[in-house]
C-alpha cells in the first residue's frame, strides 16, 4: 500500500468520526461517542502512516525531503494537526460534544487535498529555496498555530450561535445538555486555542525570517505571505492584549477569533493564489 492509499482512508475515517460525533450530539447517545474518538484515533493513525510513506516514496525516488513543502501536503499535515489537537482537548475538558465541530475541519482539509486539481500532488524535486533544514521548523510550527487558531474560529461560531440563540451570555447547559459545553467552557477553550496558536505562530514566522536569511539573504522582505502572516499576528496579539488589559472574553472574543481565523485562511490559502510572491511555490 502506498501513501496516497493511506490518506485516501484518512479521509473517509474523519469523515465518518465528524458524523458519529455529530450523530452522538443528536441522540444524546454516549457510546456514539466511544466509537466516533476510536475512528479518529484510527484516522490519526492512518493520516500519520501517509505521511511517513510519503516521506520514504520520495527517499525512493532520490529525492527525499519532509513532506511538507506544497499546497497538497501542507493540508495533509493541517489535518492531522487538527485531529491531534482536537484529541488532546476531548482529554482534558473529557467531554466529546465537540468532535463533531472539530473534527469537521480536519475532513474538509483532506477532502479538498484529495479532490482538487488546483495543485499538484506528486512529489517533485525541490526548489532551491525550499532545500533547508529550516522548512520542517517553519512549516510545522505555522501549521500548528494554524490549526489552533481553526479550531478556535470553529467554536466561535458555536459559541455565537449559542449566544444569540438564547439571548443570555450568561447561559447554562440546561438538563438535557448536561454533557455539552456552556459558553464559558467554549469561552475558556478559545481563549487558550489562541494562546496556544499565537505561541507557534510566533515561533513560526522567526523561524521563516531565518530561513528567509538563509535563502534570499534577507530576513524580511514583505512578500505577500510574510505581510499576511504578520497580520494575523497583531489581529491575535490585540486581541490578547484585550484580554489582559479590558478583561474581553465571551462574544468580543469569539468575534476576534472569527476574524483571526478569515485571516489564518487567506494567510494559508489566499495569498498562494491570488498574490504573487516569494512563497507562490507553495501553491
Amino acid at each position: 500500500m502506498d501513501s496516497a492509499q493511506f490518506l485516501g482512508y484518512t479521509t473517509f475515517l474523519y469523515l465518518a468520526a465528524t458524523i458519529i460525533y455529530v450523530g452522538m450530539l443528536i441522540f444524546k447517545i454516549d457510546r456514539l461517542g466511544l466509537l466516533a474518538t476510536a475512528l479518529t484515533i484510527v484516522g490519526v493513525s492512518a493520516n500519520t502512516i501517509g505521511i511517513v510513506l510519503r516521506w520514504v516514496e520520495s527517499y525512493r525516488q532520490g529525492i527525499g525531503y519532509i513532506p511538507l513543502s506544497n499546497m497538497y501536503e501542507s493540508l495533509v499535515f493541517f489535518a492531522w494537526t487538527i485531529a491531534v489537537t482536537y484529541l488532546v482537548i476531548e482529554r482534558v475538558y473529557k467531554t466529546r460534544y465537540l468532535g463533531g465541530y472539530i473534527l469537521s475541519f480536519a475532513f474538509l482539509a483532506m477532502a479538498y487535498a484529495s479532490i482538487s486539481t488546483e495543485f499538484s500532488k506528486d512529489i517533485k524535486p525541490l526548489l532551491p529555496a525550499l532545500q533547508s533544514n529550516w522548512l520542517a521548523a517553519h512549516v510545522i510550527t505555522c501549521f500548528i498555530g494554524y490549526a489552533a487558531f481553526t479550531i478556535a474560529g470553529g467554536l466561535a461560531i458555536l459559541y455565537l450561535i449559542k449566544t444569540y440563540s438564547t439571548g443570555n451570555i450568561r447561559y447554562k447547559a440546561s438538563v438535557s445538555e448536561t454533557k455539552t459545553p456552556n459558553l464559558e467552557q467554549l469561552d475558556d477553550i478559545i481563549y487558550k486555542m489562541i494562546i496556544f496558536g499565537f505561541l507557534w505562530l510566533t515561533v513560526g514566522i522567526i523561524t521563516g525570517a531565518v530561513w528567509a536569511n538563509s535563502a534570499w539573504g534577507t530576513y524580511w522582505s514583505w512578500d505577500p505571505k510574510e505581510t499576511w502572516s504578520l497580520i494575523t499576528w497583531f489581529v491575535y496579539a490585540l486581541a490578547l492584549h484585550a484580554r489582559y488589559t479590558r478583561g474581553w472574553s465571551g462574544t468580543r472574543m469569539a468575534w476576534v477569533a472569527l476574524v483571526g481565523f478569515l485571516s489564518v485562511i487567506f494567510t494559508y490559502y489566499g495569498v498562494n493564489f491570488l498574490l504573487s510572491g516569494l512563497h507562490s511555490y507553495g501553491g
